[in-house]
């Protein structure tokens, strides 16, 4: 493996995703000795609340607490990026660049439409990273063609039933440290800022429900679900809980 080889790739719309919809599964398979990198496809400048350097800012010092291989933004415009050919072929190049075994990205339906919509790009950039008659470089370098094996979609604002979910009771405690990161997001009553869905007190109340709820569909505390884009192949019924 190459130093910017990760076993897991998340590629999500804006800086914070990650965070909430996969952060106890990134702890988890980092805990597990399997290597995690965090690609945001906006800076997400614009939300409601702070700025897209402050995002910038604050998704780095996340990054660091996690303890992920890399993180970095792909430059697309936040509410205005599209499913079309020079999204999909940048989404590519870091694909081929990083070679996961696993995706993981955003809803495929969501409230904020850049969820659904990042979830489609990335789907679809995975199919076309696949196909060596697409031609696409780095650093000066051709690039080999790249699939990996199985996307996996978060589950965000509104309910979706699950068709997996991770146990990440263990690491539920150092997801809220890592999410205080994201300061300009969430509830702050000394903020002047606008009202956001994401800054009012009942948020993290509602995620951690959230996280509990999914723990309880497989009798833990805690657990951030997934749906799925194809079964996931088992060869042994016995690792299944």
């Amino acid at each position: 493996m190459s130093s910017e080889q990760v076993d897991i790739l998340c590629i999500t719309a804006h800086p914070d995703d990650a965070e909430i919809g996969m952060g106890g599964t990134i702890l988890r398979h980092l805990h597990q000795g399997r290597s995690v990198g965090i690609i945001d496809l906006t800076a997400g400048e614009l939300g409601t609340r702070g700025s897209g350097e402050i995002r910038r800012q604050e998704a780095a010092e996340a990054a660091k607490l996690l303890g992920v291989s890399f993180r970095y933004q792909l430059g697309l415009r936040d509410g205005f990026f599209r499913v079309d050919e020079e999204s999909l072929l940048k989404v590519v190049v870091a694909l081929r660049r990083h070679r996961p075994s696993i995706v993981l990205t955003n809803a495929i339906q969501d409230r904020h439409p850049d969820h659904g919509r990042g979830s489609h790009l990335v789907s679809e950039a995975c199919f076309l990273s696949g196909l060596r008659r697409i031609s696409t470089s780095h650093m000066g370098k051709e690039q080999e063609q790249w699939r990996p094996i199985a996307v996996y979609h978060c589950i965000q604002d509104r309910w979706v039933h699950p068709d997996l979910v991770v146990d990440v009771t263990d690491f539920w405690r150092k997801k809220m440290e890592v999410l205080a990161c994201f300061k300009s997001q969430f509830f702050d009553p000394t903020s002047t800022e606008p009202v956001s869905a994401i800054s009012v007190p009942e948020f993290m109340p509602m995620l951690e429900g959230r996280a509990r709820d999914m723990g309880r569909l497989i009798s833990v505390h805690f657990g951030e679900g997934f749906t799925v884009e194809r079964p996931p192949c088992v060869d042994d019924l016995m690792i299944l809980a």
